[in-house]
């Protein structure tokens, strides 16, 4: 069944083995939760593949000396720093057998990353669960207007696929898309909005948070202010990269409940990226309390290290976010970011970005390494 879903047939035997035992996990909800011991078994299992089967990793985790041969803990697996992507194609599989590849924000397509894919099945399931516990722990199957471009627009980004993925699974008939050649479709969105508010029937807002400011100031612009109805919510996704300007979140939050009447323990912060098959969500409907604590599904982990040292931080301590998704099976598992923040009792914050800063140890680009 799942080797009917690549282009070809020589994916490795071992790959898809181990695939099945992540689905399997992951199939399980994030209520499950998963031993240290258990997730060490699996994590090592993945770690092993992907050093035997990408040949750029192989070469990195050598000069680090961190082989499977060494290693004994999910702690000790190289992380390749996220900038990698952009420099060296870093797939378990041949690169022609992919039938996605996302890429990064960037000025050019030659500067931006790339993540491949062989098979998308891992991916999407990764995203169903965790989308549902955080954003949808009532049950409700609410329209969403979602201020993304569709899928088929934007066939690079991940972001628009896992749009598609949820607005599939969990929207409601009358969904749609406010994003087209680019620009925000303010004028309609706004008009289904209103028609919304009239019916009393809540809705769900997804997008980033520089799609919801070119809303905003349309409202600004023309005097509206809404009052959504009961039930309603947002996902924003942050979205500020490589832009201009930037806002603090809780003044994007009060911008909700100015001019939709929304409060902030009705939205919902996503932490993912490109580099990563897994996302990462606030508790806050599930608290029912604005909260900027992610949580971490049973498939994943997560660390705050130590740039200097190269070392986990204490708890609450700052540093800069790893991310170990076994969900990344087909690329990298386990992943150095640029962002900053804290952990304290299984959850994590996002503090800000440290662009040019490298954790010790961690360094692989083009220059370091050749492909065979």
């Amino acid at each position: 069944m799942i080797g009917a879903l690549f282009r070809k047939t020589s994916v490795n035997k071992t790959g898809l083995q181990l695939q099945r035992r992540i689905l399997s996990l992951i199939e399980r909800g994030v209520d499950q939760p998963l031993s240290d011991a258990q997730f060490n078994e699996l994590a090592l299992d993945v770690f092993a593949f992907q050093a035997d089967n990408n040949h750029a990793y192989r070469a990195y985790c050598g000069q680090q000396q961190r082989t499977p041969a060494t290693v004994q803990h999910w702690q000790e697996i190289p992380a390749v720093p996220t900038r990698s992507f952009k420099q060296l194609p870093l797939a378990c599989f041949p690169l022609e057998e992919s039938v996605a590849e996302f890429h990064t924000s960037g000025t050019t397509a030659a500067r931006s990353g790339k993540h491949h894919f062989p098979t998308l099945e891992l991916y999407e399931a990764a995203i169903r669960p965790n989308f549902r516990a955080h954003l949808l722990p009532d049950g409700a199957r609410l329209p969403m207007l979602v201020l993304t471009p569709p899928p088929e627009e934007a066939p690079h980004s991940s972001l628009a696929h896992m749009m598609g993925v949820v607005m599939k699974e969990f929207g409601a008939v009358d969904s749609a898309y406010y994003i087209g050649g680019e620009t925000l479709l303010a004028e309609k969105l706004v008009r289904d909005l209103v028609e919304r508010q009239g019916a009393h029937q809540p809705v769900f807002l997804l997008g980033t948070a520089f799609s919801f400011v070119h809303l905003f100031e349309y409202c600004e612009k023309n005097r509206l202010r809404l009052a959504l109805a009961e039930g309603s919510r947002v996902m924003e996704t942050g979205g500020f990269k490589g832009r201009s300007r930037r806002m603090p979140r809780m003044e994007l939050y009060g911008l909700f409940a100015k001019f939709l009447g929304i409060d902030p323990e009705r939205i919902v912060n996503e932490y993912g990226m490109t580099e990563l098959s897994t996302q990462f969500y606030d508790a806050t409907l599930c608290a029912g309390r604005q909260t900027e604590a992610k949580t971490v599904p049973p498939w994943a982990r997560v660390q705050v290290i130590d740039p200097q040292t190269g070392r986990e931080s204490a708890q609450q301590a700052h540093g800069m976010i790893r991310v170990l998704d076994l969900a990344n099976l087909w690329s990298i598992m386990c992943v150095q970011t640029e962002d900053v923040g804290a952990a304290n009792a299984g959850t994590f914050e996002i503090h800000g970005r440290a662009a040019d800063a490298e954790v010790r140890g961690c360094s692989l680009n083009a220059e370091s390494l050749s492909l065979k």
